[in-house]
């Protein structure tokens, strides 16, 4: 295979391959030859089939495969010669692919990016903070309270007295629309909270000041983009029967309680709270940790980025980004989305700290495991409730989807061999002063 440059550019590479049809030829009688021994034929014993017959039966196929191998053995040879990396799958095309015929040259042309040189950076000197938050006695007795609310009971209120927002009244219902009773629209004994907004808008509103005993037609109408079509933007009358009006009781802060959430006793029940609250200020902070380091890495080096990668990237940005502000667009028929320059800029860090942290992680070795990934494929399994198998099975047929689980595992943990090495400091805040941190990495 002859090669020959087309382009040096920056980070574009162009190449020629020529094959000679000497050489290919040569390719395609060596395939038959190997194949020969055990090719049958009408007419002919096990492996003495003339060689002229075979190129005449098999020739172009196996001419197709040999052609194939010998362009992506070169280019195995080249890149390897070469020490490029291409940033994306390189663009090959057959220069004579319409006129050729047998007994020509092949000719193909290779295009490519490739991945930069990535300057050493010198880690030695970074410099972090990291905002510590220990939970407050105040914070822990919030969340207890909290708990108690969502376990507490309801007990009948005195006869004839009105519901009022945050009782439960417990309800027979048939919904009716166009005079017609629909499915799933028709009840007994059913325990709504009002304020709850468990129901359709407006339903709640109309039960409030309602006693025991009262019939009342709620009359309601289906939002635009109901879950059911049939109903969606439709009319719709509730023949409701109110059969009790019930006060909440909150649960009793005692043992019986922290009994029910799986604790021994009150006081191992905030130590647990405790435990899960200054677990989710540390998560907090580790996002604030993280985002500082991204930015020095980003202003410690500098190198040219491959285009490919910028623009895949920046288009990636705007398509999610347009997705965020029309949440009620599920398709992706939505016409062609093109990045802004603020898009574009966003995509260049993302791109250069994302070859960066590669780079790190490749020098000091570090590598997600087969533990890592099967942790990962069950957490994302749990959003997917029944259908965990088909997602294992998509995720096991689907390499990108496993880089794109991989990436971020991969990442954290460069993350976290930096800030191993790093001078990390630590400044006591308080839960609010995070708070303001973390809303200032959304607005950054």
């Amino acid at each position: 295979m002859q090669v020959k440059e087309t382009q040096n550019e920056g980070l574009k590479r162009g190449y020629e391959f020529t094959l000679p049809a000497a050489d290919l030829a040569a390719q395609v009688d060596a395939k038959l030859k190997e194949a020969q021994p055990e090719i049958e034929m009408k007419g002919f014993r096990k492996g003495k089939v003339p060689m002229a017959l075979l190129k005449k039966q098999f020739g172009q196929r196996v001419m197709g495969d040999a052609m194939q191998e010998a362009i992506d053995k070169a280019l195995r040879d080249h890149l390897e010669k070469s020490g490029d990396r291409p940033a994306v799958q390189p663009k090959i095309e057959m220069v004579n692919g319409e006129t050729w015929k047998e007994g020509d040259d092949v000719v193909v042309t290779v295009n490519y990016e490739a991945l930069p040189a990535i300057p050493e950076a010198d880690l030695s000197g970074v410099e972090l903070e990291r905002l510590v938050v220990e939970a407050s006695e105040e914070q822990v007795n919030e969340a207890l309270e909290n708990l108690a609310k969502n376990a507490q009971s309801f007990e009948d209120r005195k006869k004839g007295s009105k519901a009022k927002e945050g009782d439960q009244i417990v309800i027979d219902f048939k919904g009716m629309v166009d005079g017609e009773a629909f499915e799933g629209g028709t009840a007994e004994d059913y325990p709504l909270v009002l304020g709850s907004k468990s129901f359709i808008p407006g339903f709640e509103d109309q039960l409030v000041g309602a006693k025991a005993g009262d019939e009342i037609k709620v009359e309601v109408k289906f939002p635009e983009d109901y879950g059911h079509p049939a109903l969606a933007g439709k009319d719709a009358v509730f023949e409701t029967t109110v059969k009790a009006v019930k006060a909440p009781k909150p649960a009793e802060l005692d043992d019986e309680l922290a009994k029910k959430f799986g604790a021994e006793s009150l006081e191992a029940l905030k130590g647990q709270i405790r435990q899960r609250l200054e677990a989710e200020y540390k998560g907090a902070s580790r996002q604030v940790l993280k985002r500082a380091l991204l930015d020095k890495l980003d202003a410690l080096v500098q190198f040219d980025l491959p285009e490919s990668l910028v623009e895949a990237e920046a288009h990636q940005i705007a398509h999610q980004l347009w997705h965020e502000d029309h949440p009620e667009e599920h398709g992706h028929d939505h016409g062609e989305i093109e990045p802004t320059d603020e898009h574009k800029k966003l995509a260049e860090r993302r791109v250069r700290l994302g070859l960066l942290l590669a780079e790190i992680g490749q020098k000091a070795e570090i590598t997600v495991s087969d533990q890592e990934m099967t942790q990962a494929v069950l957490r994302q399994a749990r959003q997917f409730p029944g259908q965990e198998r088909a997602f294992f099975e998509f995720i096991q047929q689907n390499p990108q989807a496993q880089q794109q689980l991989r990436a971020p595992i991969f990442e954290d943990k460069v993350v976290d061999h930096i800030v191993e090495g790093a001078k990390v400091s630590e400044k006591p805040v308080t839960k609010e002063e995070l708070e303001k941190a973390i809303e200032a990495l959304d607005q950054a």
